[in-house]
């Protein structure tokens, strides 16, 4: 059963399209006190990829993603994180609802990905590039669309930040940092730093678990992904 009725799906586009809101799948920007760590329970009722816990540490998890089919936006440049992932996930709510060369609507699953490409400075845009998990009944023929590539992953190495709440830009370079700080001294810190030596600004990346409909025990991470 998808996770989102028609008419709240509605009732989101509507929302997004009239106010200024948190991003998805927030739409309060306030942090809640909650619980995290371990394995999202939003993917005891929807699909999510698979993955192994290789190492857990102080603050982080080391995972390892099994191969999987993820849907991507074109990137999106944009000073903010809640508008540039707002701005990718209606491209790929459309996606979703039957706008696709096959007219099929798909399953959602969790989480969404966004995918940040830091700017040089404060009022400088970053990129953004969002993705959705192509759920496994769509895994061998993801259906193509205009603005959305679909992107196969390989075994992926993931370090990973839980946190709670609704998520503001002010945020998500918070987390990051409180990540790269966990992994410090660590064999992975150097994997990931090894990983991104040609990249600018370290890339990383935020999941995002929770409909815009849930308040309590929300579920985010921050993501260095790396090669091992």
């Amino acid at each position: 059963m998808a996770v989102f009725s028609l008419f709240k799906l509605s009732m989101l586009l509507s929302l997004l399209s009239d106010v200024k809101l948190g991003s998805w799948p927030g739409i309060l920007t306030q942090k809640e006190a909650v619980a995290v760590g371990g394995f999202p329970q939003q993917c005891n009722r929807i699909e999510c990829p698979t993955y192994d816990v290789i190492n857990s540490g102080e603050g982080y998890e080391i995972r390892v993603y099994n191969s999987s089919m993820w849907a991507t936006t074109s990137p999106i440049d944009d000073i903010s994180f809640v508008d540039g992932t707002r701005t990718g996930f209606l491209q790929l709510f459309n996606y979703i609802q039957g706008k696709n060369n096959y007219n099929e609507q798909i399953e959602m699953t969790a989480p969404v990905l966004t995918e940040i490409a830091p700017s040089d400075g404060p009022f400088c845009e970053s990129s953004f590039l969002v993705s959705f998990y192509v759920p496994k009944k769509n895994q061998v023929d993801p259906p193509p669309a205009t603005g959305i590539s679909i992107q196969k992953w390989g075994p992926t190495y993931v370090a990973v930040r839980q946190f709670g709440g609704f998520i503001k830009d002010s945020d998500v370079g918070v987390e990051a940092a409180a990540l790269s700080a966990s992994l410090s001294g660590t064999t992975w810190l150097d994997a990931i730093k090894k990983s991104h030596s040609r990249d600018i600004t370290t890339v990383y990346t935020v999941a995002q678990y929770n409909s815009p409909f849930e308040f309590d025990n929300r579920v985010n991470e921050i993501w260095f992904k790396f090669e091992m």
